[in-house]
This record gives structure tokens, sequence and C-alpha cells, in this order.
């Protein structure tokens, strides 16, 4: 199974420079996953890369941080801020980031699409669509 995570515009630059190697999330996945879509979130509103999945590490959010903060991407105090009151962090990690040379307007591609709040699945891939 494939999933699609909305992502800042701001933080899909730092992935694409090389400076974010983790996605932080609330919740983890339910299902495997091997392929991440990459939707960059408002004003961009489109998938603009893929990754393939490595580690997922689940934690308090400070050894979380201690593990990750210096491939993060953003700051401390962001993070902190993302994860107050929460007592376990996730963090995803970012491996072969491939950017599109034409990013994908999902709204004409995929059935129905609706940008997802943290992530959705995709059973079948978006290689038919590309």
């Amino acid at each position: 199974m494939d999933a699609i995570l909305s992502i800042k515009p701001q933080f899909v630059k730092e992935i694409i420079a090389g400076r974010k190697s983790y996605e932080f999330r609330k919740k983890g996945f339910k299902e495997h996953i091997r392929k991440v879509y990459v939707y960059a979130s408002s004003p961009i509103c489109r998938i603009v890369g893929e990754f393939t999945l490595g580690d997922i590490l689940e934690g308090k959010p400070e050894d979380i941080w201690s593990l990750t903060g210096k491939h993060a991407g953003i700051t401390r105090e962001y993070f902190n801020e993302y994860y107050n009151q929460r007592e376990i962090a996730f963090a995803l990690e970012i491996k072969s980031f491939v950017a599109y040379d034409e990013p994908i307007n999902p709204y004409i591609t995929l059935e129905r699409f609706t940008p997802p709040q943290s992530f959705c699945y995709v059973r079948h891939g978006l290689q038919m669509i590309k």
C-alpha cells in the first residue's frame, strides 16, 4: 500500500534541499506503506514528488527529537509546538526523494480527490495517472 502525505510547501522545500530527512506526524500508519507521495498543500495544491519510506520512529517527543533533530528540517520550537501536550511522536524517514518534473494535479487525475488532513492511503499507486 502507498500513501499521500500533505506537507506544507516550506517543508517540501526543505525535503528537496536535502535538509529534511524526517516527516513528523501525530499518528502512525495502520497499513504497511512502501511509497509516499508528497502533496504540497496550499497554495501549491499538487503532488510534487515521492519517496520510499524508511524507518518509522515512535516514542516520546523528546526522544524522537534527540534522534532526528539534526535532520528534521524544522526548528525545535516548531517541533515542540506541534507535539504540545502529546505523549507520542512519529518520525517517518524520507529515503530516495524524487521531485516530479511536472507536478500532478490530483483534482484532475484522481477521482473525488480531497486533500488529506494528514495522510490518506492509495491502493493502486499513482503510476497510472502520470
